[in-house]
């Protein structure tokens, strides 16, 4: 498990959206927090939004990012954006830089899509969670599994609970993360083959015409015939207003077929509490009995 240690250097960067301004006080409060573990933040210089737009130029984004991955002083790479932009650096990124460094980079979200990338064009694993967390509601237990994690080496951010809605066991490298924006990756050299993966799909917006319109769009692709699994993180807004039971019974109609192993889990999201999924990465799920 990957692992830091007290004054490596983390670079921080913003490779989707810009950040609004008001959002400078957030990233000074996760800059003190990043040091008082030990850590030593690097700020690219296009993390916010610039007097007058609301966008950053991709070159420069995806400079700032590549300008990281050829830093040996540079130990893991944070992203705390999100939105919509992400997919614009896709052709800009020097992979055989990024694998050569194997440098871990994380992000959620809108990141799916540089997360996917760079494991289809590199075979890297990258981390899918936003250190952002550690400022949000539940920001002093989201710094203690990190503490724990990062620089303890235990795996407390990685421990997930998984519920089998069908089959009992399921088992390959897993690709995906949140629905729509993984979606943006269909028909391009970026995205992973299905073939034997286990597919990782949540959401933060998209009620329940929108999520069925990408489950969909997965099954006219042919990825529910191709991977060893599927598995279900949060749905934000579909679960506000129906339960995450209701949403794995969708899946299910959708899919229509009993045989693919599916299993869900409300610790991965968007929500304050999330964990961390490694994206990538080998993942052996077996149904668990509950304890009586």
């Amino acid at each position: 498990m990957f692992r830091l240690h007290p004054g490596d250097q983390v670079g921080i960067v913003a490779c989707s959206d810009a950040l609004p301004r008001q959002e400078e006080g957030r990233i000074r409060e996760l800059s003190r927090i990043l040091t008082r573990l030990g850590l030593v933040p690097v700020f690219s210089d296009h993390i916010f939004e610039p007097s007058g737009t609301r966008f950053i130029e991709a070159g420069l984004r995806a400079d700032a990012l590549m300008r990281f991955y050829a830093d040996p002083s540079i130990k893991a790479i944070f992203d705390i954006s999100g939105g919509n932009l992400a997919n614009e650096l896709l052709p800009l990124l020097d992979y055989p830089l990024i694998k050569g460094s194997q440098k871990p980079f994380w992000g959620y979200s809108d990141l799916s899509t540089i997360i996917n990338a760079i494991y289809t064009m590199t075979g890297n694993a990258s981390y899918l969670f936003q250190v952002k967390s550690l400022t949000w509601e539940h920001g002093g237990q989201q710094e203690l599994l990190f503490q724990q994690s990062l620089l303890e080496g235990k795996d407390a951010l990685y421990r997930v609970d998984w519920d089998f809605v069908q089959g009992e066991h399921m088992e390959g490298v897993v690709i995906g993360g949140n629905t729509r924006c993984f979606l943006k990756l269909a028909g391009t050299p970026y995205m992973p083959d299905f073939s034997d993966k286990i597919l990782f799909l949540e959401s933060l917006g998209g009620g329940k015409p929108e999520l069925i319109t990408y489950l969909n769009q997965l099954k006219q692709m042919g990825a529910f015939q191709k991977i060893s699994g599927l598995l279900l993180g949060t749905f934000t807004k579909f679960e506000e207003k129906e339960s995450p039971s209701d949403f794995a019974k969708l899946v299910q109609t959708v899919v229509g077929d009993p045989a693919l192993p599916i299993a869900k889990t409300q610790q991965i999201g968007h929500g304050s509490q999330s964990r961390c999924f490694i994206i990538g990465a080998h993942c052996d799920l077996w149904k668990t009995e509950p304890m009586e």
